[in-house]
């Protein structure tokens, strides 16, 4: 799915580009390259999504080093480091930024209001202050939403489809990433529908995932939903491992994956 957003936003920054005079191959060159930044949250600028970005820069016309030259950073999943490769992108005067995730969008934009932003992959851009509305963004904006409130009390119902006695679900969440407590809630409202109690396990960083998950913590929970998270996401073989030890049939955001444990 993220591929997928990722070759889409290109659609977008195509747009962007459009008066600049980069429509495609056959359209009239700039004189110099355009300038892109692109600030990578979840993901390495080694990782297949960035390599594929590029890609989809070639088919969709574009030259790498002819027409565009981009710049890349990379959090790595360290929310800390956004504000100062925020600012390094910025000062290398791009004339447009790309971004993968939530956090990397409302750091760009805390930073400029006047050099256009393209989100790839944004949970709630309406809940998390980014846009206006989703028919009217305004401001510096725009891009794709991967409706994750949404999805999320979906993937409660898919767990409780899949057992249809489960009664007790263990959440992992991060109090950090902003939407995640819209998540939160609407999950909380759709619980008792489903009669099932949950048990919301917090974590912002890598070591606090294995502190979420000692014995006690889980609380004979039944199954595990992870919200989609660049932390979770950096993390995902240590996640999937540890459901398999606490024996916890799991389902994760981004690639919508359902797991059961033996």
């Amino acid at each position: 799915m993220t591929r997928r957003l990722l070759v889409s936003a290109l659609f977008t920054l195509a747009a962007c580009f459009g008066p600049f005079g980069i429509t495609g191959a056959d359209a009239q060159r700039p004189a110099s390259p355009r300038r892109i930044g692109v600030l990578l949250v979840a993901y390495s600028v080694e990782d297949k999504y960035a390599q594929e970005f590029r890609q989809g820069l070639t088919d969709a016309g574009y030259s790498e080093g002819r027409d565009v030259l981009i710049e890349w950073r990379s959090a790595n999943g360290n929310f800390a480091q956004i504000p100062s490769l925020v600012t390094e992108l910025i000062e290398g005067k791009p004339e447009l930024i790309v971004v993968e995730s939530t956090a990397a969008a409302q750091g760009v934009k805390r930073a400029t209001s006047t050099i256009p932003i393209v989100m790839a992959v944004v949970a709630d851009p309406v809940g998390s202050g980014l846009v206006a509305s989703l028919a009217h963004p305004s401001g510096n904006i725009t891009g794709l939403s991967v409706m994750t409130p949404e999805l999320s009390v979906k993937r409660l119902q898919l767990l409780k489809d899949a057992i249809p006695r489960l009664v007790r679900v263990a959440v992992l969440w991060n109090p950090d990433t902003s939407f995640h407590t819209k998540v939160v809630q609407d999950l909380k409202s759709a619980a008792p529908s489903l009669s099932i109690e949950l048990l919301f396990l917090a974590a912002r960083t890598p070591a606090e995932i294995d502190l979420a998950f000692l014995p006690t913590n889980l609380a004979h929970a039944q199954a595990l939903l992870v919200i989609e998270d660049p932390v979770f996401d950096t993390q995902r073989m240590t996640l999937a491992k540890l459901a398999a030890k606490a024996h916890l049939p799991a389902i994760y955001g981004g690639d919508d994956s359902l797991t059961l444990a033996d």
